[in-house]
């Protein structure tokens, strides 16, 4: 799989530069209207691509990347007798990004140096889990606001837009949907320069051109250092370098690529993840965002919590439960998933305890939207046994057996702190029948099982996405409960087909996908298995160190599911947790 860095901020993301050129092979934006990602390509060729020439003959120099304060990535190199480096930058507010290419001469004669970009927007495509080139018109024009063009796609009406501008002495070449800008200098001994080149978007050409123009007027030093200070303040710190680093990473992925702003509304969404390279991007899922995701965002920014949590109350709560839905809140993937419906209340529970902002739960998008979970609940209640069905599991796969171990125990907790909120304490009586049906109706030969019908049948099994690891991290029962640890210890024999116990990467996977999980690496940190946890991840790269789906049980290389935000923000929740 090829290495990628990412970057972006809440209008745009760069979900795809190629390490090995520096390469922007796409670039996308949220749009309300379309109902999710709008991706500008370039098709065979990247869209926008660093070139250095020296002497007249370019250069491919071999990049090394680091990303500065866990987010801003940067990459130096070096190509005859020049070192380079290049720099992607996306300030935060702003519908526009930097690209500054750097070199220096190390040699002991003058160099013709050339530094700038190519690139090409050939098609606009259309991203929910599916990808789809849109049959619309492009276009590219002069543009006044920013001395060289302006390109956008139009629909009908335009449905986003992109341009370019730079310093007086950057060139332009330009013309059928292709560009190249740069500058020349004469470097002498020891002698550096930069170029520093803005791209700008919007829903049409005015706006694209002045968001690249307000970042110019802003300066690159300046965007920089702010940044930098607010990514420094939201970077949570662990006593060891390499945990900080993984952690923090992930947690900005999550925080720019598990939400965003749309660009024609700029109103605040919710996805599984803003990169195409994720196999369902850019839809909503309640157990991804709210018990993945926000737990890390509600550690690092309380204010952007409070917002997503009204969100989801006020866009999401319709068919909250349900499979997926498109970023507008309508539904995608129809079919009940139990979890899900308790999601949002979980959710609640996370950023009240960090904040203590009861005020919240006055807020009348809240009350109500309490209300309709507990109906919708009512629904899925079994006629005589204080017990839930659900119809699709943790993996969005269909079930085996309707009444799953791991979901009551949601509902459990749920019920017990409804029945706070709403001062019910009828609630807090279903929530203690709930515990007792668990126990009595989800234990077999002294472990919990994963699923029943209630009439006899039940299956051994877990899924890293609703794991039963996770019954003491959400309070159903202490880590030395015999039941509980029997469990566990079925789960990761090596006797469970499932399980990769032996290993280099020993954790658990699922039919979903049958390999590790990273999730699975996640509810370790969370249940007691941390250090073994902590040595499965020394041995795998993820998605070049960001969460994926699965790795390979022996090599660590992803397997499945990469550029997997949501998982990136339990990922940093649970090293959090762990380093504490």
């Amino acid at each position: 799989m090829p290495a990628y860095q990412v970057t972006g901020n809440e209008y745009l993301s760069l979900p795809a530069v190629a390490e090995n050129t520096g390469a922007v092979e796409g670039l996308t934006v949220l749009h309300m209207g379309a109902k999710g990602l709008l991706e500008l390509s370039g098709g065979d060729k990247p869209l926008i691509a660093p070139v250095w020439r020296v002497n007249g003959e370019e250069q491919t120099p071999a990049l090394e990347w680091h990303r500065e304060n866990a987010w801003v990535p940067v990459a130096r190199g070096e190509a005859q007798g020049m070192t380079v480096a290049l720099t992607y930058l996306c300030p935060l507010g702003e519908r526009a990004f930097f690209v500054r290419l750097e070199a220096e001469n190390r040699r002991a004669a003058p160099l013709d140096v050339w530094l700038g970009v190519r690139g090409q927007w050939t098609s606009t495509l259309h991203e929910v889990n599916e990808t789809i080139v849109l049959d619309g018109r492009r276009t590219q024009e002069a543009s006044g606001w920013n001395g060289a063009f302006v390109m956008q796609e139009v629909a009908g009406l335009p449905l986003c837009a992109f341009a370019p501008i730079a310093e007086a002495d950057v060139q332009w070449i330009w013309g059928d949907m292709a560009f190249e800008g740069g500058r020349s200098v004469l470097l002498a001994p020891g002698q550096r320069m930069c170029v520093e080149l803005i791209f700008g978007v919007g829903l049409e050409t005015v706006a694209a051109a002045t968001s690249a123009k307000h970042l110019l007027r802003l300066g690159y030093a300046r965007c920089l250092r702010e940044t930098l200070e607010w990514l420094g303040k939201r970077m949570l710190s662990a006593q060891d370098a390499t945990v900080a680093r993984m952690m923090n990473e992930n947690l900005f992925f999550s925080f720019f690529f598990a939400s965003g702003r749309a660009l024609d509304t700029e109103e605040l969404c919710l996805m599984t993840s803003r990169s195409p390279r994720y196999y369902v991007s850019a839809a909503y899922w309640d157990r991804d965002s709210l018990l993945w995701s926000f737990p890390a965002i509600v550690l690092t920014d309380a204010a952007y919590a409070r917002e997503i949590l009204l969100h989801v109350f006020a866009r999401q709560i319709r068919n909250v439960g349900q499979h997926s839905r498109y970023i507008d809140g309508t539904l995608l993937e129809p079919g009940f998933e139990l979890d899900e419906l308790c999601a949002p209340v979980i959710a609640l529970e996370r950023y009240l305890s960090r904040t203590n902002d009861r005020a919240l739960l006055q807020e009348p998008c809240v009350k109500s939207g309490l209300l309709h979970i507990l109906s919708v609940l009512e629904s899925k209640r079994h006629p005589e046994i204080e017990l839930y069905e659900t119809f699709l599991q943790p993996t969005d796969d269909e079930i085996v057996y309707p009444y799953l171990t791991y979901d009551n125990v949601l509902v459990w907790r749920m019920l017990l702190l409804l029945s706070r909120w709403l001062e019910r304490p009828e609630l807090a009586r279903r929530a203690q029948a709930v515990r007792e049906a668990v126990c009595r109706h989800c234990v077999r030969d002294g472990q919990f099982v994963w699923s029943t019908d209630l009439q006899g049948h039940f299956d051994i099994y877990d899924e890293p996405p609703g794991s039963l690891q996770l019954l003491p991290h959400y309070g159903f029962c202490a880590m030395d409960d015999p039941v509980w640890q029997k469990t566990v210890r079925t789960i990761r024999s090596q006797e469970y087909p499932l399980s990769f116990a032996g290993r280099p990467i020993a954790e658990i996977g699922c039919r979903h996908a049958p390999h590790p999980w990273v999730l699975s690496i996640c509810n370790s940190l969370l249940c007691g298995h941390a250090d073994t946890a902590l040595a499965h991840l020394a041995r795998t790269r993820m998605d070049n160190g960001l969460a994926c789906e699965s790795v390979n049980e022996d090599t660590g290389a992803c397997e499945t599911g990469a550029a997997f935000a949501t998982c990136a923000g339990f990922l940093a929740y649970a090293l959090w947790h762990a380093a504490r």
